[in-house]
């Protein structure tokens, strides 16, 4: 466990916090609060709060994110409060201000579209250790045996369309912000070759924009689910979809010659979501609940949008993936505003 303070002064600035990986992007939708209570990521890359990644006036590498309600001795700083539309996105620099000493410290991000977060400013913040020694990372076992599955529908309302009593739950960003990352990785992996992956939930996530993407012709190369509780993946297998450790963010990694596969990596919740049967079919499945199983709640209504992964989040991934690489991935990257319009993502 950690807590935040202030590099000028020393004062605290947050609760006692656990670090997990960073693993959620994405925007489009009234999103609510990006990291769980008493957790914190840091961000690699140089970029911070999303409004400074768009105007690339991203800061330097290591920005500290983590759930608003975690922080503690801090002020808005009042002139600092620029926003798109709602609320405030950290587009005028740190807009949190350290209540002891005033040093500008974070950002405080809530506009419309946006995950709600506090992104800290590694140069204005020291990490300190509390509690005694750091816990052990869970053991992958341990993290199958109590982790959940992130739903792939969930009832948040976009910005277009007002929340309603009954209607289909929109596919989750959460699911949209990983696939997207997923999707960059998958085009890398293909080598300029279709990509084929399993049916059910990866199919429908998956299947059309590699459809689209790729072009026909050339032998195919395989990608399937693997990781923690699923049989060993095949040694000639090209692509593997693997699960990230949520605290340490390393992905899963086989043994044997599956180890060379090129691996693609998931939140965990999402990983273990595309290897679950499909929620709820798309049209009537036969038979009855198993004798003894009572079901008091009603089938979740599910979009009937095709699934579309979430473009921010691909563009970010491919840019980074493709720097210096094929020409025909820099044409993805070029074409990405005729796939929006053309409802790929």
């Amino acid at each position: 466990m950690f807590v935040f303070v202030c590099a000028g002064c020393g004062a605290g600035l947050t609760a006692p916090l656990s670090q997990v990986a960073h693993q959620v992007y994405g925007n489009g939708a009234r999103l609510p609060v990006l990291m769980k209570p008493g957790t914190f990521a840091v961000d690699p890359e140089p970029g911070g709060p999303p409004r400074l990644r768009e105007k690339a006036l991203g800061g330097a590498p290591g920005a500290i994110v983590m759930a608003p309600g975690d922080t503690r001795g801090t002020l808005l700083i009042p002139e600092r409060g620029g926003g798109y539309c709602c609320g405030v996105d950290g587009s005028d620099g740190p807009n949190m201000a350290c209540q002891a000493c005033g040093r500008p410290v974070a950002s405080r991000i809530d506009d419309c579209s946006l995950w709600q977060a506090v992104w800290l400013a590694p140069d204005a913040v020291r990490r300190r250790r509390v509690g005694g020694a750091d816990a052990v990372p869970l053991s992958w076992a341990e993290l199958m045996a109590e982790e959940k599955v992130t739903p792939p529908f969930e009832p948040v309302a976009r910005w277009d369309s007002p929340a309603r009593v009954n209607a289909p739950w929109p596919w989750s960003p959460r699911w949209e912000a990983a696939a997207g990352q997923a999707l960059a990785h998958l085009l890398v992996a293909s080598q300029g070759r279709p990509v084929t992956v399993p049916g059910g939930l990866t199919e429908e996530v998956f299947r059309q924009a590699l459809d689209t993407l790729l072009p026909t012709g050339p032998p195919p190369r395989r990608a399937v689910l693997a990781g923690p509780g699923r049989p060993a993946p095949d040694p000639d297998v090209d692509i593997l979809l693997v699960p990230v450790h949520p605290q340490t963010g390393e992905t899963w990694t086989p043994a044997g010659p599956a180890a060379s596969a090129y691996r693609v990596p998931l939140p965990l919740g999402v990983w273990l979501g595309l290897g679950s049967p499909v929620p709820h079919p798309p049209v009537p499945a036969s038979g009855v609940l198993p004798e003894g199983v009572l079901r008091d709640d009603p089938p979740v209504p599910r979009s009937p949008r095709l699934f579309r992964s979430d473009r921010g989040a691909f563009r970010h991934t491919l840019v980074r993936l493709s720097a210096g690489g094929s020409p025909w991935l820099r044409e993805i990257l070029e074409n990405i505003p005729q796939y929006v319009r053309a409802g790929l993502l």
